[in-house]
């Protein structure tokens, strides 16, 4: 069976290889382009089945996550007015696979809360403990006794504390602030 036709690289991915890189390969968007990292060795036949998998990749995700941005807003909007009457309407809320380190931010002046796609995995209660804890950071912004105090409102905190404390511990991941 013969290989079938490369397809040239769409003028929207900007391709960078690194020496250092070995094995993986891997792709982020940057604003209307998507920037693909592979290691520098590769063939050009191994670069285009690359860059067609990470665009299909990156499509699927994209499409994945509307709706559950979607959903994931529905659902803070639901814990600020159960917990949380006070806190202004987030702008928004999204799903986002760049944040390796933490589980969530919270942009203040923007209203904005990302949630770390790994929580996807985790039961809903640990997610709506870091929607909530991100949703506190719309009141008090630092990390004082106010803030914990909000964040304490909801029922699970504690619990769902603990079970990102021992995901962490297991994954070798550093304990930091969400």
């Amino acid at each position: 069976m013969a290989d079938s036709p490369l397809r040239p690289i769409p003028p929207h991915v900007d391709i960078r290889r690194s020496k250092r890189r070995k094995r993986t390969v891997s792709a982020y968007r940057d604003g209307d382009r998507v920037v693909v990292l592979m290691p520098d060795r590769l063939s050009a036949a191994e670069e285009a089945r690359w860059v067609e998998t990470m665009l299909a990749r990156l499509e699927k995700q994209r499409s994945r996550s509307r709706v559950s941005d979607e959903k994931l807003l529905a659902r803070a909007h639901e814990l600020a007015c159960r917990h949380l009457p006070e806190v202004p309407e987030p702008a928004s809320v999204r799903w986002v696979s760049n944040q390796n380190r933490r589980w969530g931010s919270c942009t203040p002046a923007d209203r904005s809360i990302r949630l770390s796609t790994r929580l996807q995995s985790m039961p809903a209660w640990v997610v709506d403990y870091v929607l909530v804890h991100e949703l506190s950071h719309l009141i008090e912004p630092a990390h004082n006794a106010a803030f914990w105090a909000l964040v304490h409102r909801y029922p699970k905190a504690e619990r769902a504390e603990g079970y990102l404390e021992g995901v962490s511990a297991a994954s070798s991941l550093d304990l930091e602030d969400f």
